[in-house]
């Protein structure tokens, strides 16, 4: 059975979301990342970077968000677009794998995480956060989907980061951004979305940025 290593952040949502709505079988372990557990010699054999989501199925191993949903979409057939719409799908998963992604992330980490505030590298990630957003809503304008007429994995990767979106954002989060919060309510309401969100409120992860947190999470940091 597929395995998927877990925690409720964003991008390991996004895989949950997707066997949810599949009703692919699969068998959930968590790991605390703020614990460290990502650096388990188990996480390490699937996922040399030490990061999830990662899946191993039935001996297959595949990392990083954007390369679990493309195989998976690929192995089933399911949510993977026609193959007209291959090169806008690839397009869009980019976008959001290299793009909105990331700088959602550096922007959480230099507002929320950072042992110092520097208003350049928060100022930087936040308007690049919102231009990404601003990109989005304005494809989605007459959309209900961001490729094609029906869900796919993109719009399931868009929304592992959406629905985070007050962290980067602020707490108006996706209120300014209508085609992308009409986008939003449209995906919510689909059993994919209640189930990763069911999921994530069933474990206790840490929650405490300690010292501990720190050096789990960004062990680069620390020479030894």
């Amino acid at each position: 059975m597929l395995k998927l290593y877990f925690h409720r952040a964003p991008n390991p949502m996004k895989v949950a979301f997707y066997l949810a709505e599949t009703s692919l079988p699969y068998e959930l372990i968590a790991v605390d990342i703020l614990k460290g557990e990502q650096h388990s010699p188990e996480l390490l054999r699937v996922n040399p970077n030490a990061k999830v989501p990662a899946i191993d199925d039935n001996g297959t191993l595949v990392f990083d968000s954007s390369a679990i949903l493309l195989y998976l979409a690929e192995k089933t057939g399911k949510l993977g677009g026609s193959p007209e719409q291959r090169g806008e799908l690839l397009s869009w998963m980019m976008f959001i794998g290299t793009g909105m992604g990331p700088y959602s992330g550096q922007a959480v980490h230099f507002k929320h995480m950072a042992p110092e505030k520097l208003d350049y590298a928060i100022n930087r990630y936040h308007r690049e956060v919102q231009r990404h957003y601003q990109v989005l809503d304005a494809h989605l304008e007459n959309r209900n989907f961001i490729v094609g007429d029906s869900l796919s994995i993109v719009d399931i990767s868009a929304w592992g980061w959406a629905n985070a979106a007050v962290m980067p954002l602020g707490e108006h989060g996706l209120q300014q951004y209508p085609n992308v919060t009409r986008w939003f309510d449209t995906m919510n309401t689909f059993s994919g979305a209640q189930a990763a969100r069911e999921l994530a409120q069933n474990f206790q992860f840490k929650s405490e940025m300690d010292e501990e947190a720190r050096r789990a999470m960004f062990p680069q940091n620390y020479s030894e």
